[in-house]
């Protein structure tokens, strides 16, 4: 997730600074938004909490992240889900999956029916994998970030255009 978001971030938000930090899992990520929102002294920074789902319940799964953010004191974070895998944001936009793997079938392939919500695979990475052999995550998404649009629009999943929504009010507010 780090390695798209370094990619993407400064393309589709360039006048909004961030920090992406890495965790060891989801038990990791919820064992320190407390201790790490309480720590963070620096005046005029906002929290964006991003998880992956992986089969959860996406309400429910907000609503702990939310309450942690709440625990740390800081109830003006942003907790945004993905639902269900990083690579579901990828098949949602077939034509940036086709330029950043030089694959232009890829197009073609994607626009299958079951890949028209990519936020309902429960298995995004393995269908990523069949459409491209080569595929490995991290490179993968460092590629993707570069190819993604910068227009939410131009991609079919709801989790990633509801996270730039996210992203672009934050960008506002700090304007």
């Amino acid at each position: 997730m780090k390695a798209f978001l370094e990619e993407y971030l400064p393309r589709a938000f360039p006048k909004l600074p961030f920090l992406c930090v890495r965790h060891e899992g989801t038990k990791d990520l919820e064992a320190s938004i407390p201790r790490k929102l309480r720590a963070w002294r620096e005046p005029g920074v906002r929290f964006v909490v991003l998880r992956d789902n992986h089969g959860a319940d996406c309400r429910v799964v907000k609503n702990r992240l939310t309450a942690l953010c709440q625990e740390g004191k800081r109830e003006d974070s942003l907790v945004r889900i993905v639902c269900q895998e990083l690579e579901s944001w990828h098949l949602g936009a077939p034509a940036a999956l086709a330029e950043a793997f030089q694959f232009p079938a890829l197009v073609k392939r994607a626009a299958k029916p079951k890949f028209a919500d990519p936020d309902r695979l429960t298995n995004a990475a393995q269908e990523l994998g069949r459409l491209v052999p080569d595929f490995r995550k991290i490179e993968g998404a460092r590629r993707m970030g570069r190819s993604m649009p910068t227009s939410s629009a131009a991609n079919r999943s709801k989790s990633f255009r509801v996270f730039c929504s996210g992203l672009s009010r934050l960008s506002a507010e700090t304007e």
